[in-house]
């Protein structure tokens, strides 16, 4: 769909949409319109995708900070295109904050603390999406290898303190908003990395290929796959008590933009319950062309923004405004057309294939899907706040009586849906190791690390 800038979006009660001129008020309704009509690109769900951030650090001393030259040179081969929050004169491309592209089409980003984000494109089945997307490592890992870097598959930086390395006005204003609440922002934003698993949203009816079906699925399971795969015990070397701190720098910040809908909300219709999430976040940042101060009013949500339409000290927002806002909302499960799962913490080496498969198989296999569902309910059971469910889980880890339990029967649902669906040996084998050496020994890779601290 293609609208002019500044313009703003109507949809009718059949669903279709109307273009309203340039300079029209973006209006509430406009705003829930938009939100509604792109949270959720309905149709068979097929693809599968994934999102693999990567601490980088020199291997000869992890505790180092990496200067922003080097990150810059493992980029420098691959063919790139300027972000629209470049400037002119500024020529380093880490500055520019270029979007490389690899072979595949996947495409390359740098985060806040230098950390790079491999973004797949989506594939048709799981074992292309990890026979294309392991070719992408193996080409990034040679170019970091040759920058005298190497990517670490840590949740949490285990060593060193966040220092941010982007200077762009988005990050800028991003600390700004967390610092009000403590250094946890900062932590997330530099020092933080994850396997994301991104799913088609679903299609429209009730079945279990339906987008509410799989949207319940997913939350149902969260907490056991932040359990499953912790990987972020760590902190300045020493044990956190968490075994994934990552989601404990998550849990300490602004939960309008990162805790997951409210339980009661699971049970309506997700459409709804995303747009009011959004529309009463808070703003973190205001885009202004010609300025580097993107910094939001404090306590001001985008729907206050709306219905002040301009008449304060914000110029009036638009459809686009909208658009960037959602991309600073950073909930378990996100909805961008598809889902994207991001409660999962960075794995070490090619460990991004276990979430990937295990999230993909359980999805994808009504069998394995009524099976996990089936053992989700009693680890929420009696939980009144759905915020200490995910807590329990990044704390604990699966040596939670309960969670230890449902993981058990998630990973065996996903090895047998695996089985069904045919996937690669590799992956299957994959999958049966890590249950193997973690799930049916109620640890996780968090429990590696905390066995080589003294």
């Amino acid at each position: 769909m293609t609208r002019r800038p500044g313009s703003a979006v109507r949809r009718d009660e059949s669903g279709s949409v109307e273009i309203v001129i340039k300079g029209a008020r973006f209006t509430e309704a406009d705003a829930e319109a938009q939100v509604h009509g792109i949270c959720f690109k309905t149709g068979p769900p097929e693809r599968v995708g994934v999102e693999l951030e990567w601490l980088v650090r020199d291997p000869r001393d992890p505790a180092l900070p990496v200067r922003a030259e080097q990150v810059a040179a493992t980029l420098a081969g691959f063919q790139s295109h300027s972000d629209d929050e470049g400037y002119p004169g500024q020529s380093a491309q880490i500055v520019r904050n270029e979007f490389p592209s690899l072979p595949s089409g996947a495409s390359l980003t740098v985060e806040p603390g230098g950390q790079l984000e491999l973004s797949s494109p989506p594939a048709a089945t799981l074992g292309e999406l990890i026979e294309v997307t392991g070719r992408d490592l193996a080409a990034l890992r040679d170019a970091a290898a040759a920058a005298g870097l190497e990517l670490c598959g840590y949740g949490l930086d285990p060593l060193r303190p966040p220092r941010r390395l982007l200077d762009l006005p988005r990050y800028a204003a991003m600390e700004k908003f967390f610092d009000r609440d403590g250094p946890w922002g900062r932590q997330m934003m530099c020092g933080t990395a994850s396997v994301q698993v991104c799913l088609d949203a679903g299609d429209d009816g009730a079945s279990p290929s339906g987008y509410r079906s799989r949207w319940r699925l997913m939350h149902a399971i969260g907490p056991v796959l932040v359990a499953a795969f912790a990987n972020s015990p760590l902190r300045d070397g020493k044990p956190t008590g968490w075994r994934s701190a990552r989601q404990q720098v998550w849990a300490n910040m602004d939960p309008g933009r990162t805790r997951a809908p409210g339980v009661q909300a699971l049970g309506g219709d997700p459409r709804d319950a995303w747009a009011a999430y959004a529309l009463d976040a808070e703003l973190m940042c205001v885009r202004e062309p010609e300025s580097q101060d993107w910094a939001a009013p404090p306590g001001v949500t985008f729907r206050d923004w709306l219905r002040d339409g301009g008449s304060g000290p914000l110029r009036a927002p638009t459809a686009e405004d909208l658009d960037y806002h959602l991309s600073t909302l950073f909930p378990p499960i996100r909805p961008r057309g598809h889902m994207e799962l991001r409660m999962i913490d960075a794995q070490p080496g090619d460990g991004w294939i276990v979430p990937a498969a295990v999230v993909t198989a359980l999805a994808g296999d009504v069998r394995a899907a009524d099976t996990a569902m089936a053992a989700a309910e009693p680890v929420w059971d009696g939980s009144a706040d759905a915020q200490d469910l995910w807590l329990r889980a990044a704390q604990r880890g699966p040596a939670d009586p309960q969670i230890s339990q449902a993981s058990k029967q998630c990973f065996e649902a996903a090895d047998a849906a695996l089985a069904r669906s045919a996937a690669p040996a590799r992956i299957r084998r994959a999958v049966a190791d890590f249950t193997e050496r973690y799930v049916l020994k109620d640890r996780c890779p968090a429990d590696d690390q905390l066995d080589g601290v003294t």
